[in-house]
């Protein structure tokens, strides 16, 4: 769906009022004394740390949701543990069939 040209104009010239308006208000050297003081209101960002902060009430499990969970957490942890089991078995096994010096180890302890 394309945008007229003319659409596009106005709604910059909206974007570039509120920010106008918003950097008029939180530059504003009065606004302590009016009591107000503090951080601007800005409902944007309310919603959006609502939303954080509400985002598991309302988390519904669906299989998508839990084969990514499976692909993005379990399988790189269980995957990575298993590497590190592989090379510390090979060598260990290099150490005692004495393929490795003891003057070449990097720990001598093991």
């Amino acid at each position: 769906m394309a945008d007229t040209p003319g659409a596009i104009v106005e709604r910059a010239a909206i974007k570039a009022a509120l920010k106008r308006e918003f950097r008029k208000q939180a530059t504003n050297p009065h606004r302590h004394a009016s009591g107000e003081g503090g951080a601007l209101f800005d409902p944007a960002l309310q919603r959006f740390m609502s939303m954080k902060a509400t985002q598991y009430d309302y988390f519904k499990p669906t299989p998508k949701a839990s084969f990514m969970g499976l692909m993005f957490i379990a399988v790189p942890i269980i995957g990575y543990g298993l590497l590190l089991k592989r090379d510390k078995e090979q060598q260990e096994m290099r150490i005692r069939t004495g393929q490795v010096s003891y003057a070449d180890r990097e720990f001598k302890f093991l």
